[in-house]
């Protein structure tokens, strides 16, 4: 009950104050979203190790998580010398995605004409198999960084461009029109309004498009590099060397789910009106 509650006493009346609610343990909550998933990976690995074991298949068709750990441990300068580049491959494409998904979101958003001119060719983008269109990149532009960078914004550029796209179009309209009656102009309607409006789903696709990044980085690599986590894989893959190419999956998961979390974070220090809310949603 959040009023004071009243009682009567003879003829005074006694207000009974209110009791304080006690502070939402978030580390709880925590523990609870982070805990089925943790367990779930558990006894996949304790599966696959009783499995590995108990068959006695060879270690380049399937070895074990405690082999995988051990020889990631011994390689681990070399994975870590591979990791750094992709991070800034990682970095560098995810980069240009926020960015030409930014201004295309905000043109679109101004114009209804480039909307109908560039809606269908933001979709027609997608249509583009990344799978052919990355080794004619390396052709065209070496083994550098550039052909990674562009292979990263092609692939995340799209959820970023959308997110932002369907944020600007849920403005409440009645605040629309409150500014436009004060005599506010579309840029300060767009800043004051429609921009804190999308940044909920912007994050949303934020969250869908770093972990397209990193596999991204990871493919551009693949298919051709000097380092990398990508290139390491295919050396080793080459080398009949499973433990080690499961290994540098792991940390490819690692990095991705870090990257993942990290974002969680920028969207608490910059709406964290938005976390309340989600948090009070959850009860």
């Amino acid at each position: 009950m959040s009023a004071a509650a009243t009682t009567r006493a003879g003829d005074r009346d006694i207000v009974t104050p209110p009791r304080a609610r006690k502070p939402r343990r978030s580390g709880r909550n925590m523990v609870a979203i982070a805990l089925p998933p943790i367990v779930i990976v558990l006894v996949v690995l304790i599966a696959w190790q009783i499995i590995a074991t108990a068959t006695g298949t060879k270690p380049t068709v399937l070895p074990s998580p405690l082999r995988i750990i051990q020889q990631g441990w011994i390689a681990r300068d070399t994975i870590w010398l591979n990791t750094v580049p992709t991070l800034q491959e990682t970095a560098i494409g995810f980069a240009v995605s926020l960015a030409v998904g930014w201004i295309l979101a905000i043109i679109i958003d101004f114009s209804p004409l480039l909307r109908r001119a560039l809606l269908p060719l933001l979709v027609a983008s997608q249509t583009i198999p990344v799978i052919a269109l990355a080794p004619l990149l390396i052709i065209w532009f070496g083994f550098g960084l550039l052909p990674k960078v562009l292979v990263i914004a092609l692939v995340t550029f799209f959820p970023v461009a959308v997110g932002l796209i369907d944020g600007f179009n849920s403005t409440d309209r009645e605040a629309t029109n409150l500014l436009r009656s004060m005599g506010a102009n579309r840029w300060k309607q767009f800043t004051y309004v429609r921009l804190p409006s999308a940044l909920p789903a912007f994050f949303t696709a934020l969250r869908i498009g770093i972990t397209y990044a990193v596999t991204g980085a990871i493919f551009a690599e693949y298919v051709g590099a000097i380092n990398g986590l990508g290139i390491y894989m295919s050396m080793m893959k080459n080398s009949f060397r499973t433990d080690l190419v499961l290994a540098a999956v792991f940390v490819t998961a690692a990095v991705s789910i870090c990257l993942f979390l990290l974002t969680f974070v920028v969207e608490r220090l910059i709406i964290p009106w938005h976390s309340k809310e989600r948090r009070s949603r959850r009860g």
